[in-house]
């Protein structure tokens, strides 16, 4: 049987792949050599998960991948139509980020409950100024991505004594639908983004949508960053149509210096950071690693995207 050919598109650090010795022909490529490359290989391993370069050189026709896993809860950086229509399967990481995401949504909510970006700025002056804070429990939250990251957010912000609803592409028991979305961001103190890009997400938070927000409401974006119309939001925080935001991703990446969000009042800013915690990176080794022994006897896959879509089917 013929050794299966495995292609990386590299990211530093490279994967831990040292399971598959022997069992795979592993290559590496990055964005200028992927294009020879990608016709060669049985698997590929998007592990820059940053990079554009698949959905732009995909092979319409002829040999292809049998399988494309990217090491990253959304697939909006590699689906073309070319590949979208392909047999070729694709699948993600979910369920590595799920909790780390809702830790790192937590924190945010209580920063701007508890005024700490100010706290700390009036501690770099060293000023002292008493100033109330609010509290948490009793507040509501609308959780928008009914995904498995979406259902960690509401459960760890329930720790918190936060009520969410969670919003999702169809309404069925305990998720709303999109139909609902307009009325609960209308009530909601936290309004939070966890959805995968697609035609129907696409600039979803826009200026109408943030007009519907309370003046005291505050939005978080962990999903993706087009999401967003940037530019609405900064008009909704300079108007005060809003109280705060909190963006860990953004339209483009990295966040340019001239971007106005730098200095935007009442707006914290992360570098897509919020489900990268210590040893993630080896967590999605492994988890790849895993599926490639199941791939390789035949076994099912977990985590296979809808291609149509755009992201794993909830369960």
């Amino acid at each position: 049987m013929t050794t299966p050919t495995l292609l990386v598109l590299d990211a530093d650090p490279l994967p831990r792949l040292g399971r598959l010795t022997g069992r795979a022909r592993i290559e590496h490529a990055d964005e200028t050599t992927l294009a020879g490359k990608l016709p060669h290989a049985d698997v590929l391993l998007v592990w820059d998960f940053t990079s554009h370069a698949v959905r732009h050189v995909w092979p319409g026709d002829g040999h292809r991948p049998r399988w494309v896993h990217t090491a990253s809860a959304g697939v909006d950086h590699l689906m073309c139509p070319e590949l979208a229509a392909s047999d070729t399967v694709v699948t993600n990481a979910r369920g590595i980020f799920d909790e780390p995401i809702a830790e790192y949504v937590a924190a945010l909510v209580l920063a701007m409950a508890k005024d700490l970006p100010r706290t700390l700025e009036l501690q770099g002056q060293k000023t002292w100024q008493h100033r109330e804070s609010r509290r948490l429990s009793g507040t509501r939250a609308c959780v928008v991505g009914s995904g498995p990251i979406g259902r960690a957010i509401v459960r760890t912000l329930k720790a918190l004594g936060v009520t969410s609803a969670l919003v999702g592409r169809v309404p069925r028991t305990g998720i709303h639908g999109p139909e609902d979305l307009d009325r609960l961001i209308a009530r909601a103190d936290w309004i939070i983004a966890a959805a995968p890009l697609t035609e129907q997400t696409y600039g979803m938070f826009d200026a109408r949508r943030f007009g519907v927000m309370q003046p005291s409401a505050r939005f978080i974006n962990v999903g993706r960053g087009p999401l967003v119309v940037e530019e609405a939001l900064v008009e909704a925080l300079s108007k005060r149509w809003i109280a705060g935001a909190a963006l860990d991703v953004f339209e483009h990446e990295p966040l340019g210096p001239d971007s106005p969000l730098w200095g935007l009042p009442g707006l914290i800013v992360s570098p897509h950071m919020s489900g990268d915690t210590v040893g993630w990176r080896d967590e999605l080794a492994a988890q790849f690693v895993e599926l490639y022994e199941r791939w390789e006897a035949g076994r099912t896959l977990p985590n296979v995207v809808d291609k149509q879509r755009g992201y794993v089917p909830g369960r």
